[in-house]
């Protein structure tokens, strides 16, 4: 029977960096993959998801050491971007545009899953880990020194031990039933999606010369793209492959899962919902490569990692939240840090076992306060101000915080957790309440929002806390990083008084002037009580930058 230092259950995405970010760190480490399918990972449409943002490439190219690859081989992202809905949507050009007219500081890329899924497979035995297809995992034996894993490999039934187990079996979840620690997510939301045979680049969509050429010619080809309305959005990928990804997301108290659940049901709700997409991706229905559905695919867990009996779950085994930003890669991204650090310090004597339960907490605090960014959020998507204000808000807390401390290694620094996690007045705390505060705002300003806006243009660097957020996410702080979030905060506080200001203004009438308090600030009661310690003054460079998101002219008010 072989012994490993590592068993992972699963080769996909997850998995297969998870070993490989092992191995760079300490190549001597015996890893054996496990992967059920009998083949390699085809190139058509076989995970949901292509698109990585700032995190998950930084993960990718500098911890696991792709930048070669990506460069050479995957498609470069040119941000992602949104259409909102206009009186014509058969005109592209009438609607509410949101995206970079530039090319952004911190890269990204499209991923074409199975080209990258095969690649980091070749690349990860390169390194030593053995790798077994068509190896189906039947059960985990935990033990004190060491664990027993069984499958079945080409049809025979074999027993390995190790010293950890690592369960990246994506949605079957191995561990999180074995254990029961599964847990409900109230986001109901569906998916299908499919890919094209060739080129497809929205730019040919319009007519207009003009909008043709603004942005740069092709860097809209090279977004991912979004269409939105009420309930739903619908994405155009470019893969590397030079084939196109297509997909509809949609509520289904709004679109009911069962009028788009086929091919040919989708064209029918393209028809009906986005026309413009169904007269270009219509005619290509000779080149689909294939079809996907995913139901209620949101999922939570309860569990991430034990030290005690050394296990932990990675990627989908864990969590999924939901794919508007592109996110799934930026939690595999984490998630994979925190394993691997619990394993290597293990395997180096360290009792991790208080490690984990830290690790743990703070994961699943990402997961909750990740949640509200989706969670009814969909109602939204057809209200072009508050979605493209909520698009860069959330943009903002995702570059000042989370990807900040990720290429800072602060979420393997304890003392950088308990500093921003250990108490109710640290910085995490603050970050997760005015969050909260502003995902309660959208949903409250939704039914003041009854405009349709055309014609209208937003790139998130002409705010210029946007511009300082983006260009800082991969600069080293070293000990001034907690500064460096406090600073980021303090300015999320501002903007957050300001946009909470225009909403009042423009829902209730109220001062532009008004004291706000971002922590405790309420639309349906938004004149503040007297002498509130954190009421936060107006800034001029924030009140010009909020300027540049604001669709509606100012209110008088007596």
């Amino acid at each position: 029977m072989k012994h490993y230092d590592v068993i992972i259950l699963g080769g996909g995405l997850a998995g297969l960096t998870l070993s490989i970010q092992l191995k760079r760190k300490k190549p001597d480490i015996k890893i054996l993959v496990l992967e059920r399918r009998k083949d390699n990972a085809p190139k058509a449409a076989h995970k949901v998801g292509e698109s990585t943002v700032e995190l998950a490439s930084y993960y990718y190219r500098e911890i696991i050491g792709e930048k070669e690859y990506l460069e050479k081989h995957e498609l470069p992202k040119y941000g992602l971007r949104f259409f909102f809905k206009s009186h014509t949507k058969e005109v592209i050009e009438s609607r509410v545009e949101l995206g970079p007219r530039k090319w952004l500081y911190t890269p990204s890329h499209q991923l074409d899953r199975g080209t990258f899924e095969n690649h980091l497979a070749s690349r990860t035995q390169e390194y030593g880990t053995e790798f077994l297809l068509d190896a189906m995992v039947k059960d985990v034996e935990f033990g004190k020194d060491q664990s027993t894993v069984t499958y079945k490999h080409n049809g025979e039934e074999v027993k390995a031990t190790c010293r950890w187990v690592a369960d990246a079996t994506s949605r079957h979840s191995f561990l999180k039933r074995k254990f029961g620690f599964e847990k409900p997510m109230d986001h109901a939301v569906n998916a299908v999606w499919w890919r094209l045979k060739g080129v497809i680049d929205i730019t040919d969509w319009s007519e207009s010369e003009e909008w043709k050429n603004y942005p740069e010619v092709k860097l809209r080809y090279l977004s991912t793209v979004h269409f939105l309305d009420k309930g739903y959005w619908v994405w155009v990928i470019p893969l590397g492959t030079k084939n196109t990804s297509i997909g509809i997301v949609a509520d289904p108290a709004v679109h009911p899962f069962d009028t788009f659940d086929t091919y040919e049901k989708s064209l029918e709700w393209l028809k009906v919902n986005e026309p413009l997409c169904y007269k270009m991706l219509e005619p290509e229905t000779p080149n689909k490569m294939d079809f996907k559905i995913l139901k209620h695919f949101a999922h939570h867990t309860g569990r991430f990692y034990d030290g005690g009996m050394r296990w932990g779950v990675t990627g989908e085994a864990g969590a999924f939240l939901d794919p508007f930003y592109s996110p799934g890669s930026d939690f595999i991204a984490m998630n994979n840090t925190w394993l691997s650090d619990l394993i290597l310090r293990e395997l180096g004597g360290e009792d991790v076992q208080f490690r984990a339960e830290i690790y743990e907490q703070t994961h699943l605090g990402l997961v909750e306060s990740w949640i509200p960014i989706y969670q009814n959020k969909y109602l939204l998507m057809g209200n072009a101000q508050v979605m493209s204000t909520k698009i860069l808000w959330d943009w903002a807390i995702y570059w000042a915080v989370p990807a900040l401390l990720f290429t800072n290694n602060a979420f393997t620094d304890l003392r950088t957790l308990k500093n921003l996690f250990g108490n109710e007045n640290g910085l995490g705390h603050k970050f997760r309440k005015i969050h909260e505060q502003m995902q309660k705002l959208f949903m409250d300003w939704q039914k003041y929002d009854t405009e349709i806006f055309e014609h209208k243009f937003v790139d998130p660097i002409d705010l210029s806390y946007m511009l300082d957020f983006q260009t800082n996410i991969t600069r080293q702080h070293g000990d001034k990083l907690l500064g460096k979030v406090g600073e980021n905060i303090a300015v999320l506080e501002k903007v957050a008084a300001e946009i909470f200001r225009r909403v009042s203004n423009h829902a209730k009438g109220t001062s532009l002037d008004m004291a706000v308090n971002p922590y405790t600030m309420d639309l349906e009661n938004p004149i503040p009580e007297h002498n509130e310690a954190l009421n936060v003054p107006r800034d001029e460079k924030i009140i010009t930058d909020v300027d540049v998101l604001w669709f509606y002219e100012e209110k008088q008010f007596a």
